[in-house]
C-alpha cells in the first residue's frame, strides 16, 4: 500500500499525459504535430529565467532533489511514532525521565531525540514547549520556500505560452501573401499556449500541491510527537498518553493501535 502511495505522483501525471494523448489520437490529431522547439524554449526557458529571477538561485538548485522527493517521499510512520512516545513514557513513569537517556542513541529521529534531550536535561516544561514549536515553524517555513519555486511556475508558465503565442501570430501575419502556410503557421503558434497551460496544470502545481500535502503530513508528526514530549516529561500515565496521540491516527488505525498498547502495556507492568 504504501508504494502505491509513494508512486501516486508519478501515477497521476502519467494518467493526466496519457489521457491528454488519448484525447488527440481519437481527434485525429498525431502527437507528433505538438512537438514545436521554439514554442518548447520558450516554456521552459521563459518560465526557468522568470521564476530563477523570483525565487533566487538557492531555491532552484533545490528544485531536482525536490523532484526526487515527491516522486519517492514515504508517508510518515505516526503509528510508529505514537508506539514509541507511549514506551518512552512507560519507561519514564517506572523508572524516571533521566532513564531515557540511555534510549537517546536509539533513536534516529533528530525532531524526537533533541526534544528527550531536553527533557532529560531538565529544561522547563514552557522551554521545551517554546523550543520545540520554533522548530516546527521553522521547518514549516522551509517546506513552504521549498513549494514557491513549483508555484511561481504554475503562474508563470500559462503567461509565457501566451507570449509564445503572440511571437507565433506575428510571424504568421508576417507571411499573409503564402495562405497555404497560414494553417500550420497559426497551428504551431498556439502550441506555446498549450505546453504553457499543460505544463503549469500538469506537473508545476500538482508537485507544489504535494510538497504542501508532504509538509503537512511532517508538520502532523511533529505537533504529535511534540504532545507525546511533553506529556512524557509531566508524567503522564502512559495509557493516558495513547489516548492523547490516538486523535492524530486516522480512524482506521485508532482501535486496533490502541488495543495493543494496552495490552502491551499490562505484559510490561506485570513484567516489572
Amino acid at each position: 500500500m504504501w508504494q502505491a502511495m509513494k508512486a501516486a505522483t508519478a501515477i497521476g501525471i502519467g494518467v493526466a499525459f496519457g489521457s491528454l494523448m488519448m484525447s488527440s489520437l481519437m481527434g485525429g490529431t498525431s502527437p507528433a504535430s505538438f512537438i514545436d522547439i521554439p514554442a518548447l524554449l520558450i516554456i521552459l526557458g521563459g518560465t526557468g529565467g522568470v521564476t530563477l529571477a523570483s525565487v533566487g538561485m538557492t531555491s532552484m538548485k533545490r528544485v531536482p532533489s525536490l523532484y526526487k522527493l515527491v516522486f519517492s517521499a514515504e508517508p510518515p510512520d505516526m503509528r510508529g511514532q505514537l508506539d514509541r512516545l507511549v514506551s518512552l513514557a512507560d519507561k519514564a513513569r517506572r523508572e524516571g525521565l533521566l532513564a531515557l537517556d540511555a534510549m537517546l542513541g536509539e533513536i534516529d529521529d533528530a525532531f524526537t531525540r533533541n526534544a528527550l534531550q531536553l527533557v532529560v536535561d531538565g529544561t522547563d516544561p514552557e522551554m521545551v514547549h517554546a523550543i520545540l514549536e520554533a522548530e516546527v515553524d521553522g521547518m514549516a517555513a522551509r517546506h513552504e520556500a521549498s513549494a514557491a519555486p513549483f508555484e511561481k511556475a504554475g503562474g508563470f508558465a500559462p503567461t509565457m505560452g501566451i507570449i509564445g503565442t503572440v511571437l507565433g501570430l506575428v510571424h504568421v501575419l508576417q507571411n499573409l501573401a503564402a495562405p497555404a502556410s497560414l494553417g500550420p503557421s497559426i497551428s504551431a503558434a498556439f502550441i506555446a499556449t498549450l505546453m504553457g497551460v499543460g505544463s503549469a496544470n500538469v506537473v508545476f502545481l500538482p508537485i507544489a500541491n504535494r510538497l504542501k500535502a508532504i509538509s503537512a503530513e511532517e508538520m502532523e508528526l511533529r505537533m504529535m510527537t511534540l504532545e507525546g514530549i511533553l506529556s512524557i516529561q509531566a508524567g503522564d500515565n502512559p495509557r493516558l498518553v495513547s489516548e492523547k496521540l490516538m486523535s492524530y491516527l486516522p480512524p482506521a488505525e485508532r482501535t486496533s493501535g490502541e488495543e495493543q498498547n494496552v495490552a502491551r502495556l499490562d505484559v510490561e507492568a506485570k513484567a516489572a
